[in-house]
């Protein structure tokens, strides 16, 4: 009996080694505790760790982060910023959209240039509903995960190698910060989102009316038309249907506002015959828009 104890013993300590010999390393750049996800078709990787938060400090959740193909740290490559909904994570990108699929095969066929994607988590957890992009989240946003990221990835550090983008709350973040920080994104986009802090929550819920409208980003686009036409911001709106609360019409008046500003951006209507699947069919899209407003930034150092 001892003898068989023994043996078990050892076998049950080679078994708790085999995990750890075969977890892949993770790429230079990204910190010990960054676990490999999924891996696209065309060999592209999500990898899953936590972006260090200064200011929710009981924030422990994982963001996630995607490589192209033949990602290559002696290189450098734009980068496309997605903010989830609230309620959402980053897996709802990842598992649901399937991300890592599209921007393999967009990458992979020449379609775009090579990029890289993050998808920070954000949001709270006792609310899940209640959250805005903004107020802590916007500043975790532009003052811990973009620094973060082009300190650990390789990436390009200017606007015309960032693009901001997101999902309905992840939407109207995605303007709204953009407009808020010019210079730091050169494309910003909305997936069925809103235009205006519409629903008071968050760190809206007790705003004055001149917080309000320094979150308006249809105030903010008319302020600041001028200094984007000259940087050459460009916007990419989809709309499918109405979405809950969100209104169909609400992104298409937006798109009316940046045409008759001048303002270089694309809509996209959800055709007939991807109805049912609005968030997918809108992702190649986005991607490729933003794509090719990042120009050729997968330079050598």
């Amino acid at each position: 009996m001892v003898r068989l104890l023994a043996l078990l013993s050892a076998l049950s300590g080679l078994l708790a080694l085999v995990p750890a010999a075969a977890r892949p390393a993770a790429p230079p750049g990204l910190p010990a505790g960054w676990s490999r996800t999924i891996t696209g078709p065309a060999g592209g990787t999500v990898w899953s760790g936590r972006i260090p938060n200064g200011f929710v400090s009981w924030d422990h959740r994982a963001s996630a982060v995607y490589l192209p193909p033949g990602y290559d740290s002696s290189r450098t490559y734009p980068v496309v910023y997605l903010l989830h909904g609230m309620r959402g994570s980053p897996s709802s990108f990842w598992d649901g959209l399937h991300l890592a699929t599209t921007a393999d095969e967009l990458i992979s066929s020449g379609r775009t240039v090579p990029f890289v994607i993050v998808t920070p988590v954000a949001g709270p957890v006792v609310n899940p509903d209640g959250g805005e992009w903004a107020g802590v989240w916007e500043s975790y946003l532009v003052d811990d995960v973009v620094p973060w990221v082009d300190s650990h990835l390789s990436t390009e550090p200017s606007a015309s190698g960032r693009a901001l983008e997101g999902l309905c709350a992840g939407g109207y973040g995605a303007v709204d910060i953009g407009l808020r920080h010019p210079g730091l994104f050169g494309t910003l986009g909305s997936w069925e989102g809103y235009f205006a802090p519409e629903f008071r929550d968050g760190p809206f819920v007790h705003a004055s009316a001149a917080d309000l409208a320094a979150h308006d980003p249809t105030v903010l686009v008319r302020r600041e038309t001028a200094s984007l036409r000259a940087a050459g911001t460009r916007f990419y709106v989809s709309v499918g249907g109405n979405h809950g609360p969100v209104l169909r019409a609400w992104s298409l008046a937006f798109a009316r506002e940046l045409r008759a500003l001048g303002l270089t951006h694309r809509l996209w209507l959800l055709p007939a015959s991807e109805r049912g699947r609005f968030w997918s069919a809108t992702v190649p899209t986005a991607f490729e828009f933003a794509a090719a407003g990042f120009g050729s930034t997968s330079s050598g150092r």
